[in-house]
C-alpha cells in the first residue's frame, strides 16, 4: 500500500521503540493496528456509498436517454417521410413528361 520496504520498516521500528519505550510500544501499536483497520473499513464504507451513488446517477442517466429517444424517433421518422416525399415528387413529375 505504501511501499516500505524491510529497511524503512526498521527504522520506523528503532524510531518508535526510541520515543516510546519498549513498555508503551506494544499498547501504542495496537492502537495503531485499530485505526489501521477503522481507515479500511472507513475507506471501504465510502467506496461502497460511491459506486452506488454513481450506479443511481447512471441509471438515472440511461432512462433519460431511453425516454428521449423514444420522444425523438417517432420525429425523426416523420421527417425522414417528408424528406423521402419531397425526393420522389419531382420524380413523379417527370415520369409522366416522358
Amino acid at each position: 500500500m505504501f511501499d516500505i520496504g524491510i529497511q524503512e520498516l526498521i527504522i520506523i521500528f528503532v524510531i518508535a521503540l526510541l520515543v516510546f519505550g519498549p513498555e508503551r510500544l506494544p499498547e501504542i501499536s495496537r492502537k495503531l493496528g485499530r485505526w489501521v483497520v477503522e481507515i479500511r473499513r472507513g475507506v471501504h464504507e465510502a467506496k461502497i456509498q460511491m459506486e452506488k451513488e454513481f450506479n443511481d446517477v447512471n441509471a438515472t442517466v440511461e432512462d433519460d436517454v431511453s425516454n428521449l429517444l423514444k420522444n425523438v424517433e417517432p420525429q425523426a421518422q416523420k421527417v425522414e417521410l417528408q424528406e423521402q416525399k419531397k425526393e420522389e415528387a419531382p420524380i413523379k413529375e417527370t415520369e409522366g413528361k416522358i
